[in-house]
């Protein structure tokens, strides 16, 4: 056998070794004949293994095409997710403790995965608390402060995960998680960058790929995307009409409490900078026209209103990924989108800054 035999015959084991998924578990107090299953949380729920333990042992073998999300089910109470490739991996526990806590060795991408969950999950709590209490009470500063901090704290945790992680699947999963906090396309495309190939040849990296081509669709800086639909009086009304002037298109309902709420100070800024190339054009999601009549007459929505009275299929709402409302978009003369979702004295600053103050 020659040098070079040598060299391949001692590497082609070690080659083979992470060729496929092996996780062994040793669980105090598992029960013999407990079921094992492990399944692909991103791509429907068949098998990718299953056994049955032995003397509180099992162990699993998967062969996959890359790390990916995987749901671990041990018996019927006990469920955990996980993030695993084609490695050696060890899991040790308890029957006593949650599934949750028990130990995983031998896999970056799962320690990555831990070390997310630790850190996000609790600031994604948080958020939900914010958001239903600023749900009951929309114009509380204090709250809307509260909000705003988390947001620029996840914003700023998910840079120093992905720096921290630029090779790891995980990392295309963090920045998936969390781009719905922020509309800045560039940002997103520039974290997106920091992966390598590794990080993004899985199915969550696929799902990032085709969730920045959706974020680039209608982003602050793009033209906006062209509708029409008919106004009050059944006419049609485009929003290519609109252009020469700023004009803020306007999601809202007759049912919705924040809408109608947020009607008072959108009314308030309208009176003052509809005299200096200022506009709305408000498209609702209502289905009763009787209804978004009455609204628009009672909170004296005096610029164009348009709907085609289909409620959440309502079809500009559709086109724009509408999926909550309040919701709103300031364009600027050349129909282009400047900003997202300003309410408030927020619009009324940034008004005051494009048109100067009245």
């Amino acid at each position: 056998m020659n040098k070079i035999s040598l060299l391949l015959a001692f590497l082609l084991p070690l080659s083979t070794m992470a060729q496929k998924l092996t996780l062994t578990g040793s669980v105090e107090g598992l029960p013999d004949n407990t079921s094992v299953v492990l399944i692909d949380l991103e791509n429907g729920s068949s098998p990718l293994g299953e056994t049955r333990s032995k003397g509180g042992a099992f162990v699993l073998s998967s062969k996959l095409e890359a790390a990916t999300l995987l749901g671990l089910m041990v018996g019927d109470t006990m469920k955990t997710a996980v993030f695993l490739g084609n490695e050696n991996v060890k899991v040790s526990g308890s029957v006593k403790t949650k599934i949750d806590d028990w130990r995983f060795t031998g896999s970056k991408t799962q320690d990555a995965f831990t070390e997310f969950q630790d850190q996000f999950i609790p600031k994604f709590e948080k958020i939900d608390q914010l958001g239903m209490q600023l749900q009951s009470n929309p114009e509380d500063k204090n709250l809307s402060d509260a909000m705003k901090a988390q947001v620029d704290d996840i914003q700023k945790s998910v840079d120093q995960f992905v720096s921290k992680h630029p090779s790891s699947p995980v990392s295309a999963m963090v920045i998936l998680s969390t781009i719905g906090f922020t509309e800045d396309i560039a940002l997103l495309e520039k974290r997106a960058k920091m992966l390598t190939g590794e990080a993004m040849s899985t199915a969550i990296g696929g799902q990032l790929k085709k969730a920045l081509i959706d974020a680039r669709f209608n982003a602050v800086g793009s033209i906006a995307t062209d509708f029409m639909q008919k106004d009050t009086s059944g006419r049609d009304v485009s929003l290519a009409q609109f252009r020469g002037k700023y004009v803020l298109v306007d999601f809202w309902a007759s049912w919705c409490g924040p809408c109608r709420r947020e009607n008072v100070n959108l009314v308030k800024t309208f009176k003052k900078y509809k005299d200096k190339n200022f506009t709305v054009l408000g498209v609702s999601l209502d289905e009763e026209k009787d209804r978004w009549l009455a609204a628009i007459k009672k909170d004296e929505l005096t610029w164009t209103q348009v709907s085609d009275l289909k409620g959440w299929e309502n079809e500009v709402a559709q086109k724009y990924r509408i999926t909550a409302i309040p919701r709103n978009l300031l364009l600027g003369p050349d129909g282009k989108i400047l900003a997202k979702d300003l309410r408030g004295e927020d619009l009324d600053q940034k008004l005051a800054a494009l048109l100067g103050k009245k």
